[in-house]
This record gives structure tokens, sequence and C-alpha cells, in this order.
């Protein structure tokens, strides 16, 4: 059985180590579950702000990690799901900002300055560089995950190939 101390990550870890836990207590975390929006989104959102805070900058200046869903009720429209940070925008249109961009195209979105985004929605004026991976189900877009950092250039290729392979489970541990 998956414990609290899932969360914990050794001080010297690197970043590939620290997603390869995010991503094996996720999928002992989603076993048995398959409720997205309260169990495995809210458990997966802490997973990854705890490996984020554990690593050395610009890793540990994110300052939001979490998801949007899609709408149920409007179409092609994300809400605010599970995340830790600071308080977010509650609901983006696909094709407007990183978060709708990315639910639009159905791709991973890395943006290493934000001010150089047309369109960038700023729900954190400290937020200075994202990365948006879409969650896919059946080719739809159904969720995205955003990750803000506090930092210009906060993310790179690990993170985007890590990010991607989460995406990839929970789309497939979740009930949509």
């Amino acid at each position: 059985m998956v414990h609290a101390d899932s969360s914990n990550f050794k001080a010297d870890i690197s970043k590939e180590e620290a997603y390869k836990q995010v991503l094996e207590q996720a999928e002992a975390l989603f076993e048995g579950q398959r409720n997205w929006e309260i169990s495995n989104l809210a458990n997966a959102a802490s997973l990854l702000w705890h490996a984020y805070k554990s690593l050395p900058s610009p890793s540990k200046d994110v300052n939001w990690a979490g998801f949007y869903v899609l709408d149920p009720i409007v179409s092609n429209q994300l809400i605010l799901g599970p995340f830790q940070g600071k308080v977010a925008c509650q609901t983006i249109k696909f094709g407007k900002g990183v978060c709708g961009t990315a639910a639009e195209r159905k791709e991973t979105v890395l943006v290493e300055d934000v001010e150089e985004f047309p369109g960038h929605i700023a729900c954190d004026g400290d937020s200075k560089s994202e990365i948006v991976v879409p969650i896919l189900v059946g080719g739809k877009t159904v969720a995205i995950i955003d990750v803000d950092c506090a930092v210009v250039k906060g993310f790179d290729a690990v993170d985007r190939e890590a990010l991607e392979r989460l995406a990839g489970l929970i789309g497939g541990a979740c009930d949509w």
C-alpha cells in the first residue's frame, strides 16, 4: 500500500530519478482507483509538487503544478482541477493561453519565457516559464498537466518526456 512517504524525495536526487519516483508512485496510487477528479489528479499534483521542491533550481522554483480538465458543460473549455500553488484561473477556452493552446493542438507546449508567448494568461504574475502537456484519450483532450516556474527557462526535454509519460499514465488509469 502506498503511504504518505511516497511524497518524500532524497535531498540529492536527480531530476530523472525524481520523475522516475513520481511515475512509480503515481502508478501505485492509481492501482484500483479510476476516479480522476479527486483521487488520482490530487495525488499526482502532490507528487509533482514535492518532487520539484526536492530539486535544485530551476525545478525548486516551480510555483504551480496541477491540472485543468475538460468542462463537462461547456465544450472546448477547461476547468480548474486539483493543483498545488496559488489560486488559479477557473476556466480556460481551447486556443487561449498556453493551456488552451496545448489542449487545442493536442501537443505539449513548452514556453521558456511566458512574456514571449502571445496571449499568455497570467494567473500568477510570478510565473516566468511554463510547460503544458495534454492528456489524450481516444485522440481527445480530456485534461492537461500545467506546471509553472518562477524563472525563465525552467523546463527542458527531461521535463517534457517525463510529463508526457505521466499524461499517458493518467489517461489510461482514469475513467474519463
